[in-house]
């Protein structure tokens, strides 16, 4: 279990550089329009930007489903929106962005959380899926997540709250592929996981999470918007693994209560990060993350 943690540190810090190599590159490639997907995907691939933060996230991704084989899905979620910490440091020391105290204390509750959590990790048995369970938190989570990217399309939605929408509607559908993944790694022979319906649920989920992730990135502040999407994504995800997986919070009075708190001040960490961030211009004058106003 122990060694899946450790994967999954490995997979935050390349989903939040992957994240930030791509929010540069959507805010450069042509808008993304639903009525036009191929289009879409065409010019956000054309960006040299977005494709290098592809390339890493594919990686990411890799090493995400090995830490999924490995430990418990509530745990490597935790783990994943820990990863503002690196979000934080990499988008201030080389991506051109000032965050102020608020989004400091974030990190700082994050990190606390995750120590907490490290510290609380024990090895678990094996672990059985519920299939009522899967399918009425699949089911809620991804109705949720097309809801809120119709809600997103209303002519009287302005930018920046489509763009959080968006944001929310990309993570919960990233949090039910996680869901969906997670119950592959542990299903009977490799062949089932290619013959799965939950292979075309969490294709499904990925596709719409692209697009509205790419728009989000255009639309919204960076930082802000990956912040809404990590925070969403794991929280669907760690109630996928205690709900579908019965993954126990914790041993133990004591342990229920170190792990409660240690979730609780992962998401309360994640949650402070959206706020107002200023980008600091580059030595041409020209802004080094940009954000495009459509």
């Amino acid at each position: 279990m122990i060694l899946g943690l450790g994967i999954a540190l490995i997979s935050a810090l390349g989903t939040n550089l992957s994240a930030l190599f791509k929010a540069r590159g959507a805010g450069l490639a042509r808008t993304v329009e639903v009525r036009h997907p191929l289009r879409s995907v065409a010019g956000l691939f054309r960006s040299r930007w977005f494709a290098i933060g592809w390339i890493v996230a594919l990686v990411a991704w890799a090493v995400h489903v090995e830490a999924l084989a490995l430990a418990p899905l509530s745990s490597v979620q935790a783990i994943l929106s820990g990863g503002l910490v690196f979000l934080a440091v990499l988008a201030e020391r080389f991506f051109g962005f000032e965050l102020g105290r608020r989004q400091w204390a974030g990190v700082l509750i994050t990190a606390v959380g995750l120590v907490v959590l490290g510290i609380t990790a024990r090895a678990e048995g094996q672990q059985r899926a519920s299939l009522a369970a899967l399918i009425a938190v699949e089911a809620g989570i991804l109705a949720l997540g097309v809801a809120l990217v119709r809600i997103s399309t209303r002519h009287d939605v302005v930018h920046r709250s489509e763009a959080l929408l968006l944001a929310t509607a990309a993570g919960v559908l990233f949090g039910v592929s996680d869901v969906a993944i997670k119950y592959l790694t542990h299903a009977s022979g490799p062949l089932f996981g290619l013959v799965s319906p939950w292979t075309l649920v969490a294709a499904i989920s990925f596709v719409i999470s692209f697009y509205a992730s790419a728009r989000s990135l255009q639309l919204g502040l960076a930082v802000e918007v990956i912040a809404i999407t990590s925070v969403a994504a794991n929280l669907a995800a760690i109630l996928g693994g205690i709900l579908v997986f019965g993954e126990p919070v914790g041993s133990g009075a004591v342990g229920v209560s170190a792990r409660v708190l240690a979730f609780c001040l992962v998401i309360v960490g994640a949650a402070f990060m959206p706020a107002p961030v200023r980008v600091m211009a580059d030595q041409r004058g020209q802004a080094v993350a940009v954000s495009v106003e459509v």
